[in-house]
Formats: structure tokens, sequence, C-alpha cells
């Protein structure tokens, strides 16, 4: 695939899968060997990502990502995102506290065959800790 391509399959997953809850979307891009390197452990397949995207849209109901930046070049595409949202339900055992997100995350995603098999994420969680108003341990 073009590297025009892989940035539109980077936008689907976004729009689609965590924007509007679209779950059948993740199989048609997430093939069975992916991996995200999340920093709780390794999101494996489009099953783990499934579960990822739904543990997120439980926990932040209003969960909206907007990508701000998207480079593509060869078989990597790299984009930078800010995630909004408010903590209202259940995520990770952390406790809720009603509060707005509006978090920026950087990922690396590496496709084959036109599908991403790899993503690995550079995030400052420290910040998303302090604007729910939680401990860096999560409580």
């Amino acid at each position: 695939m073009s590297t025009e391509e892989n940035k539109a399959a980077v936008r689907r997953l976004i729009d689609e899968a965590f924007n509007k809850g679209n779950m059948a979307v993740v199989d048609e891009i997430i093939p069975s060997n992916y991996v995200y390197h999340y920093r709780r452990g390794d999101v494996k397949g489009p099953e783990g990502m499934k579960q990822f995207i739904a543990m997120l849209r439980t926990g932040f109901p209003d969960l909206n990502i907007t990508i701000e930046d998207i480079v593509a070049e060869g078989d990597m595409v790299a984009y930078r995102f800010i995630l909004r949202g408010t903590f209202t339900g259940e995520m990770m055992g952390m406790p809720t506290t009603g509060k707005q997100m509006a978090y920026p995350e950087a990922h690396f995603v590496r496709f084959k065959g036109g599908k991403r098999v790899e993503e690995i994420p550079y995030a400052d969680s420290l910040t998303l800790f302090q604007q729910l108003g939680l401990s860096p341990s999560g409580q």
C-alpha cells in the first residue's frame, strides 16, 4: 500500500473504532500478528485491540480523538493526536473522577501488506493522571 493509504488506515481506525465504537473496522485493519506496545503490557491482534478500545470507551464514554499531525514514509506512519473525554466510567480499577482530559500522544505505526503490524506509543502519563486528579499509581 502507498503511504497515503496507510495514513488513511490510521485515520479510519481512530474515526470509526475509537470515536464511534465501530469494532468491525478493527478486523479489517488489525491482523492477528499485530502488537501495540502499551505501557501496561502488549495488546495483541484484533481481539486485544477491541478490548483496549472498549476499555477506553467505557472509562471515557464521550471519548474523542483528534489527529493533529500525520506523516508517512515507507512502511511507517507517525501521528500526533489529542484524546479528549470525561472520566465517568470504570477503567483499570481506577476510581472515576468525573474530570475531563485533553491528553496528547504520538504513535509510530509499522505497516505490512496494508495492515498495521506494530505500534509504539509515546505519551506523558503523568499529565493524564494530573488531569484526572489521580496519583501515578492510579489511585
